[in-house]
């Protein structure tokens, strides 16, 4: 599978350049309104003193750190605000093969096309184990792929594309095989708040050097935009300490620092937003889950109702997820979606659709119509 031009941008440029209205499914940006102290946080900071539109902490703002650090609950020094979560993966993954015990990375298939890209980019060698038909993910085949050559397994869970959230003992059990073979877990936990069983758990919450927990808040706050991200490291007084310090230095050679009034609107949100506003965001998607998922019922399809996050994945038959085929639904359904050969081989027969578009309703009727 070739991960070195990712094909979402390839998609959403051929139905920006479609003859016909199109119904975006591919992009996971949010369709809702950010929380409402986020905006008056931006407000606050535009009318601030000018010494404060001036660099930040590399590491990011004290105060953010701070509140990240108590609501991981870890020690603020462990924590790194980053340009998005794609950052901080990177710098974990990096941090991982820089460590000099293996040049191999672990990863699932279906895979988030960044996360192989990364390890193409970084000429590491790169193993995928196969999760189940419902997205989950064995610990067992994942010992056996991994070696004394591995330098990390990258797991995200809840899982884009399957919607899998993987439970507590899975976790554990990765958590073991990381510390096994001494290489590192990189934990993407971007849709933490997009869980709908109640099951997920951190693997910080193993409390394991061999641990760097991944996230942003684009997602849960609904602002891709604003790209910031954070990583929670080991400690630095343990065995995997230089993993911190190196990915401060990294950071701040490619970045220098992140935006400040970015971090100090998601402050402002994080201390303020209602725990209701996460949940009436994630029965939005609950609905609209359900909705899309009718439809392909009508269509005939097989389908993954997702746990977690905020994508489905079909199949249809006499229809594979190729590229051609996701171009012909541009061109003749009115709907874009991601091509499962995007995603690896297991699913390379499936097609992946966001459902943060307020046309889940219509996009779903054009599929029905057309594939049904």
């Amino acid at each position: 599978m070739d991960y070195e031009t990712p094909q979402f941008f390839t998609v959403m440029q051929y139905a920006a350049r479609a003859d016909r209205d199109v119904v975006d499914m591919v992009s996971g940006n949010p369709d809702w309104e950010p929380p409402t102290a986020l905006r008056d946080g931006l407000r606050e900071y535009a009318d601030g003193d000018v010494s404060d539109f001036q660099y930040p902490p590399s590491v990011g703002l004290t105060p953010l750190r701070d509140e990240v650090a108590e609501r991981r609950g870890v020690d603020r020094s462990r924590v790194l605000v980053t340009n998005g979560a794609g950052e901080a993966n990177h710098l974990a993954t990096t941090g991982a093969l820089d460590r000099g015990a293996g040049s191999e990375v672990v990863m699932t298939d279906p895979v988030y096309p960044y996360y192989a890209g990364r390890a193409t980019l970084l000429d590491a060698e790169s193993t995928y184990v196969s999760a189940d038909e419902t997205g989950q993910l064995d610990p067992a085949d994942v010992r056996e792929a991994a070696s004394d050559g591995t330098a990390a397994i990258v797991v995200n869970s809840p899982n884009n594309p399957t919607g899998a959230v993987y439970p507590p003992e899975t976790t554990e059990a990765l958590v073991a095989v990381a510390e096994e073979y001494d290489a590192v877990l990189v934990s993407d936990e971007v849709y933490d708040h997009f869980d709908y069983t109640g099951t997920f758990e951190s693997p910080l919450s193993a409390e394991s050097d061999h641990v760097v927990a991944t996230n942003s808040f684009s997602k849960s706050m609904a602002v891709t935009g604003f790209r910031v991200g954070y990583a929670v490291f080991p400690p630095e007084d343990g065995p995997m300490g230089d993993l911190v310090e190196r990915a401060r230095t990294r950071h701040m050679i490619q970045n220098v620092t992140g935006s400040r009034p970015a971090q100090y609107a998601v402050l402002r949100a994080l201390r303020e937003t209602p725990p209701e506003y996460y949940e009436r965001n994630r029965e939005r998607l609950r609905e609209r889950i359900d909705r899309f998922t009718d439809a392909l019922d009508r269509a005939g399809a097989a389908y993954t109702t997702p746990a977690g996050s905020f994508y489905v994945i079909a199949r249809f038959d006499g229809f594979p997820g190729t590229m051609e085929n996701v171009e012909r639904l541009v061109d003749e359904a009115g709907v874009a979606g991601m091509p499962g050969e995007a995603f690896g081989e297991s699913r390379a027969d499936w097609l992946r659709f966001a459902l943060v578009t307020p046309r889940v309703d219509e996009a779903a009727e054009r599929l029905a119509d057309y594939l049904g």
